[in-house]
């Protein structure tokens, strides 16, 4: 095995000790509780700590591992030494908002408007949003009614 290889392992077994203890000393978490809430399992958990294994471990499951103990999983993967800043994507740009609806948005933050305004503004969102759903053939017939 190659230095390198032995210093990720090393760095990765004292991450996973860490986040562990910290579990153990906090939450009161015994291995079986973090191997439940993380979905790893304690025989996973045991090989990262004490060096054990001869691949990389999977990344789907270091995020999992992190996830459950509310660890960031660029920690970890610093501790691997994978560069994931390159594989991160970028997220879409939100669609372009229909102008009336940037409209009451404004209204909803406005100062001067009145607290009962935006009551009825909200309530009559909640009602468009939640009503049900026209069936197809009356959505069709009204449309060609207008």
């Amino acid at each position: 095995m190659t230095e390198t290889a032995n210093a990720r392992k090393i760095a990765f077994a004292t991450f996973v000790r860490r986040a562990l203890d910290e579990a153990r000393a906090t939450r009161a978490w015994s291995g079986t509780e973090v191997s439940r809430r993380t979905g790893v399992s304690r025989q996973t958990i045991n090989r990262w700590v004490r060096g054990d294994w001869a691949s990389d471990p999977e990344a789907e499951r270091v995020v999992a591992f992190c996830e459950g103990l509310g660890l960031d999983p660029a920690a970890a993967f610093a501790a691997l030494g994978w560069d994931r800043t390159a594989s991160r994507r970028t997220p879409p740009s939100p669609p372009p908002m229909d102008p009336d609806v940037e409209a009451l948005l404004r209204r909803l933050v406005d100062p001067d408007v009145s607290d009962a305004e935006k009551f009825h503004i909200r309530e009559t969102i909640r009602y468009l949003a939640y009503r049900p759903t026209l069936p197809l053939g009356v959505r069709k017939r009204d449309e060609a009614a207008s």
